[in-house]
């Protein structure tokens, strides 16, 4: 049990520092991974930036993820659940376009006016932050664009996940650090005493520190 999300972050990075992990810079993924993110950037002495992905849901139920897209486009696909549910090509690719531009648009409104997308990362070592993982669908979409950017190394660090979303993103990163790994997994929330709502201000003020 974690006490908030800046506790989860101090203890992410120590263990990231016990494991003489190296990076150029860490990615939070907005809004709630900034304050976990924020720990581990400055344990690691790495810049700290965002990367951002939005959730598809499925028609009529939005709610639902059929995947996920980050700013760039880069995009996770619940194959099972569209086979099941029958969506069509044509929705999906008007559901990508539209969440990948709000994804874009998210991503702006955390970087100086003169700069969008992602810093350069060509060659560089970069860890993606979360401040817990259930389905990994969001990740999933991250990690890819951060793998598409050129990046040499690329992990995923979170206090909390389920095991089937941790293992599952095994297969996207370098390295996928999680804490806890409990059987018990319902919601990332249950593993924080306190899991309130990140404002767009609180979770910049963090990349300005």
């Amino acid at each position: 049990m974690f006490d908030d999300r800046t506790d989860a972050g101090e203890r992410l990075a120590a263990e990231l520092e016990s494991r003489g992990l190296e990076a150029d810079v860490v990615l939070g993924i907005p809004r709630g991974a900034l304050p976990v993110a924020r720990p581990v950037a400055d344990a690691l002495d790495a810049d700290l930036d965002v990367v951002v992905a939005r959730k598809m849901g499925a028609p009529g139920n939005p709610e639902l993820a059929i995947g996920a897209v980050a700013s760039d486009g880069s995009v996770w696909y619940n194959d099972d659940l569209l086979e099941r549910l029958g969506v069509s090509d044509d929705y999906l690719e008007e559901i990508r376009e539209e969440e990948a531009e709000n994804a874009a648009e998210k991503a702006d409104r955390y970087r100086p006016p003169d700069r969008s997308g992602l810093p350069d990362l060509e060659g560089k070592r970069a860890v993606v932050v979360d401040d817990g993982v259930a389905t990994g669908a969001t990740a999933t979409a991250c990690l890819r664009q951060v793998q598409d950017s050129g990046a040499e190394y690329v992990a995923l660090a979170v206090p909390v996940g389920s095991p089937r979303g941790i293992a599952d993103l095994e297969r996207e990163a370098d390295e996928v650090i999680a804490l806890e790994t409990p059987e018990s997994f319902r919601a990332v929330g249950q593993f924080y005493r306190g899991f309130g709502q990140v404002t767009d201000e609180e979770a910049m003020a963090y990349l300005e520190r």
